[in-house]
């Protein structure tokens, strides 16, 4: 089963963990000094707020898969939407490794799909296709 991934840049992490625990009536699930991550089951989504660089906003949307077969079929379907398909393989971001892909959909929003192996200690570089002025 798949799960929506969203990803937002905001100005003040503490403030908005308080209001999307609110929001969600549930703790991130995974906190650092830049980042928090919530795994929601209802509705089943992977929320990430990060604090940086680039503009305060939406950053990015994806597909998160919970196996590496369920993955490639939504590699499949990234690479028949003609639409740029841009594999980056196996990365460490977010303080996870994952294998993933992206895509854009025709108005220049970025899509990925991955799948997590593990979490890892080291946040990882941005991915070189997202744009790096977010």
């Amino acid at each position: 089963m798949k799960r929506l991934h969203v990803s937002f840049n905001v100005r003040d992490l503490d403030a908005s963990i308080r209001f999307y625990s609110k929001l969600f009536d549930s703790e991130p699930t995974l906190v650092r000094e830049d980042y928090a991550k919530w795994l929601l089951d209802d509705p089943r989504m992977n929320f990430v707020i990060e604090s940086g660089d680039g503009p305060v906003g939406f950053s990015h949307a994806g597909l998160q898969s919970d196996s590496s077969d369920e993955l490639h079929d939504v590699f499949e379907r990234m690479k028949s939407a003609e639409a740029p398909y841009l594999p980056e393989g196996v990365t460490t971001c977010c303080y996870h490794k994952s294998e993933k892909s992206w895509t854009s959909d025709p108005d220049g929003v970025m899509w990925e799909a991955f799948h997590t192996q593990h979490r890892t200690e080291e946040r990882g570089e941005v991915s070189q296709f997202l744009p790096q002025e977010r």
